[in-house]
Parts: structure tokens; sequence; C-alpha cells
């Protein structure tokens, strides 16, 4: 592991091929990019479950879902408010040669939310680094960053007839429910259980508008 990594990396730095598979190709990660990236393989089902039509990645980070929506859907929108991790994004799917399928967008996803329009909204937004994991339910009113996920939630749905969250795995199912109970009229669920190598690794959720043909 390169020494420019600190010790909390170590894990992760094991785990780089189920990150990227094409890692030793030149990927680029910062440090929270190391315990935010969305495993290749769960991105690339996300992916499958949102083809076609246009997608907006809110927190883009390094590119690991923007990478997989590329290949498909006919648009994908990757926004991140920090430069760094738009530049990683952009290098990252270069490596993967779908850099000129992803619109990068830099800045804040709540003041551009307004002006957006897709198909699916995907949301993964920091879950406050590896300590989501100490406390027993995970609370999206407290604990999500940089917005508590009512107001994601709030702001995605005015963008598109889908919004997929993806959180920790730990998460509070009651509020997923209210979130989704919250709307007028209210939208359909399915809670997903995320399993990477026999283990529980997050829960993706897949909020719909219309319950016609599922999400």
């Amino acid at each position: 592991m390169p020494e420019a990594y600190s010790a909390v990396i170590a894990k992760y730095w094991c785990q780089r091929y189920i990150l990227f598979t094409r890692f030793d190709d030149g990927v680029k990660m910062d440090e929270e990019g190391w315990f935010s990236v969305t495993p290749e393989v769960i991105a690339h089902y996300q992916a499958s479950r949102c083809a076609g039509g246009t997608v907006i990645d809110c927190f883009t980070g390094v590119g690991g879902n923007a990478i997989q929506f590329a290949q498909r859907c006919r648009n994908v929108i990757a926004i991140d408010i920090d430069p760094l991790k738009i530049d990683y994004a952009r290098h990252n799917a270069s490596i993967y040669r779908v850099d000129d399928q992803i619109d990068f967008i830099m800045g804040d996803f709540f003041l551009l939310a307004p002006k957006l329009k897709a198909d699916t909204v995907f949301l993964s937004p920091p879950w406050g680094g590896p300590d989501y994991a100490k406390v027993l339910t995970y609370d999206m009113k407290t604990m999500l960053r940089p917005r508590d996920g009512y107001t994601l939630f709030n702001a995605a749905k005015e963008i598109a007839s889908r919004v997929v969250m993806f959180l920790p795995k730990n998460v509070d199912f009651n509020q997923l429910a209210e979130l989704s109970l919250s709307a007028r009229p209210p939208w359909s669920l399915e809670v997903e259980k995320v399993y990477l190598n026999g283990k529980l690794k997050a829960v993706t959720a897949y909020f719909c508008r219309t319950p016609v043909g599922g999400c």
C-alpha cells in the first residue's frame, strides 16, 4: 500500500480489485473514496436496475457508480461538490472508456436540483465515515451528510419519477417507509439487502412515483 495512505485505509487496500477491477490500470482515489465508493459488482447491478434513460449520480465521488451507469444508460450526469473527486471520477471513467458518455458537474447538488430533470436520481451520500457500523440503527435524520435523508428525498423526487438510495446496512427501515409515505400520493418502495461475499454490505432502496411495472 502506498505510504501516502493512512493506516485506516489498509483493509480497503486489500479490497481494491473489488472496488475497481481495473484498479491496476491507474485508478485514482482520495482517502474518503476508499470507504465510500460502491464495489464494482454492486454498482454494476444497480446500473442494470436503472438501465435506459437519464440518470443523475448526485454524489459521484470517484465515479464508481457513474462508470457503470454510463455502460447501461442513455445519459449520465455525475455531480460532486469536491473538484478533486470530479477530476478523479473523470480520470477513472477514462480507464473504463466511458468518460465521453458522462457529463461531470462540479457543484452543490442542492443548488443544482431545481434545474435538473431525469428518469432516475441515484443518491449515495456520505454516510459519515466507517463509524456508521458502530451504531445499532443508522438514523437518516441525524447521521447522513450533507443533509438528512428526508431533505435528500424531497429534493430528488422533484427531479425524477424514480429515486434510488444506497444506504448503510443498519439503516432504519421504518424511516424508509416514512419517506415513501411522505409523498402525495405515496410512492412505491422496494428495499434490497445487498450482500458481498456472503456478508450484508448495504441496503438499496428503490422509490417509484408510479408502481405500475415496478421500480
